[in-house]
């Protein structure tokens, strides 16, 4: 997939403040600071289209993207250690979890993982959320440049083994990183085909 233009549509704090449901949707998500806004910048070729931040929990509402006129990519906000209030959190929750449920036009979210921890219980639990809500799902790694190959090899692993604890079939998995722009054709060639499928 080309990507000839990328624009900034709205940010929404609710579901019902978002753009018509009127083209497929690609929601991407993950703990504060996985970096959710660079990838989001390398797959449109635009590295000012989201905003980026040190700080965690910079994104807090929906954005959407149009791009190429014909679908929305939407930056979501991150969940985890989120430098919020519990009263924030529990806002953002019941955002997203109507955006989730209610969303009707979302085709697949891609969920975001810093491959360079251990599993953690707050991806663990909201990509099984997902899952047992019947999402669509893939999973990225992200920042696969800061390891080893052996020591990736081994990160993933252990996170595979994690989910086969509750997944009988893994959803997708890409490895990417915006320093060497790893993955970016693989994610693109997800949407292109869901596009065609649709």
């Amino acid at each position: 997939m080309k990507i000839l233009s990328a624009t900034f549509v709205k940010s929404s704090s609710k579901l019902s403040q978002c753009p018509p449901p009127d083209k497929p949707e690609f929601a991407f998500i993950g703990r504060s600071n996985v970096g959710k806004s660079s990838l989001i910048n390398l797959l449109v070729g635009n590295r000012n289209l989201a905003k980026i931040s040190s700080k965690p929990g910079k994104t807090q509402t929906i954005n959407h993207f149009e791009v190429n006129g014909k679908w929305y990519l939407v930056d979501l906000p991150g969940y985890g250690f989120a430098t919020v209030s519990q009263a924030t959190r529990a806002d953002w929750s019941k955002m997203m979890e109507n955006y989730f449920l209610k969303r009707e036009n979302l085709y697949c979210v891609f969920v975001l993982v810093d491959c360079r921890l251990e599993p953690q219980a707050s991806d663990l639990d909201f990509i099984n959320w997902l899952g047992n809500n019947n999402m669509p799902i893939t999973l990225i790694f992200t920042k696969t440049d800061k390891l080893k190959n052996n020591q990736l090899a081994q990160s993933v692993s252990r996170f595979k083994k994690k989910l086969k604890e509750v997944w009988d079939e893994l959803p997708i998995i890409i490895q990417s990183s915006t320093k060497t722009k790893k993955g970016k054709i693989e994610i693109l060639e997800i949407i292109d085909e869901a596009l065609r499928n649709k």
